[in-house]
């Protein structure tokens, strides 16, 4: 069964962004940029509500043509234009990138994959982790939470209607004070 990871920059407070969807807190430092490119590129196939796709695809498609692009986000676009991904969405028609549009269930579709040979997922969008997460499809939990409060906004978690069990296998300090806890759903 191929592993399903969620994770996200998320403030003190547990929100992956703020009032008005604005997450110019969570800019990150070349060495937590580094941590995401591994993550990525560790992954061989992305999930992506449709908020969070609109937003990756608007960038980093070209990223790797501006002129004053470093090379890991350089590394970042190419692998990001070459990972298959899979949008979740009803309002959209159309995708690009080695992306597929899936407009029907997702938590079919996300147990589907999960059965599926393969490689490791990621899941981004709250919308469509929360749905992941209430199905009991997510099996690792990533929280870079960076040292600022927002008061409000999307939060990371959802209500949920049972306790999830989690065993922590990791912990990491970035420079500026941002700090990874990963976690493993204990089943």
């Amino acid at each position: 069964m191929r592993k399903l990871t969620y994770s996200m920059n998320l403030s003190a407070d547990g929100y992956i962004a703020a009032a008005g969807d604005d997450i110019g807190w969570s800019a990150p430092s070349d060495e937590l940029f580094q941590w995401w490119l591994e993550q990525e590129q560790s992954n061989s196939l992305s999930l992506y509500g449709r908020k969070l796709w609109e937003t990756m695809s608007s960038y980093w498609p070209t990223a790797d043509q501006q002129p004053n692009a470093a090379p890991a986000q350089i590394e970042f676009a190419r692998n990001w234009r070459d990972t298959p991904k899979v949008v979740f969405s009803s309002t959209i028609d159309k995708v690009d990138w080695n992306t597929r549009l899936v407009t029907g269930d997702a938590t079919d579709e996300i147990s589907r994959l999960k059965t599926e040979d393969g490689g490791p997922m990621s899941i981004g969008g709250a919308t469509l982790a929360w749905a992941a997460m209430r199905a009991g499809l997510i099996d690792e939990y990533a929280l870079v939470i960076h040292p600022v409060l927002t008061g409000g906004g999307t939060p990371f978690f959802t209500a949920l209607t049972t306790w999830v069990n989690l065993d922590l296998v990791e912990t990491r300090t970035f420079q500026g004070g941002v700090v990874l806890t990963r976690y493993r759903v204990r089943r």
